[in-house]
């Protein structure tokens, strides 16, 4: 039984590793089957922590029913654990549409100098987007210059005033 044990923990670690290298293949084969806290990575954890610690537990004489059981533990434990990090690393950052009326009061650089007549353009980060619009300003402003955006014209256009730092 001990022996069974230590080779479903090296399943799980070979599991493991396969699916570090090639993770998209091994969670194809998931989708079908559960939520997406299921991936090849809580698998692979809940068959190694049950097979290893299993393997543990008959190996400090417990009975077969016993060191199941704490492998089954352990295993949900760590299959949840691994699925629960693998789902949140792989949702990814914010994506958030970035709205024109958030703009105000964002700051940024001017990327194409802004004359007094007209148009240039500036670069703000705007919901974790780097973000581009056109600008104009009650002032000549020069590349490089630092900005603040006063006003939002359009979806694709703001008006900028020099920031005081």
């Amino acid at each position: 039984m001990q022996v069974t044990m230590l080779v479903i923990g090296g399943v799980g670690i070979l599991l493991l590793v396969v699916s570090l290298v090639l993770g998209d293949l091994v969670d194809g084969f998931l989708d079908g089957i559960g939520p997406d806290a299921l991936s090849g990575l809580a698998v692979a954890g809940f068959l190694a922590a049950f097979g290893f610690v299993g393997a543990l537990v008959l190996d400090a004489g417990a009975s077969s029913g016993v060191a199941i059981g704490a492998g089954v533990v352990a295993g949900v434990a760590a299959g949840g654990g691994a699925g629960w990090a693998s789902s949140r690393l792989m949702r990814g950052g914010d994506e958030a549409t970035v709205r024109t009326a958030g703009l105000v009061g964002l700051t940024g650089t001017v990327v194409e100098p802004v004359p007094a007549e007209g148009y240039g353009m500036v670069s703000v980060v705007a919901a974790g987007h780097i973000t581009r619009l056109n600008a104009r300003a009650g002032e000549p402003l020069p590349s490089g210059a630092a900005i603040v955006v006063t006003g939002v014209l359009s979806p694709t256009a703001v008006t900028v005033a020099r920031r005081a730092d």
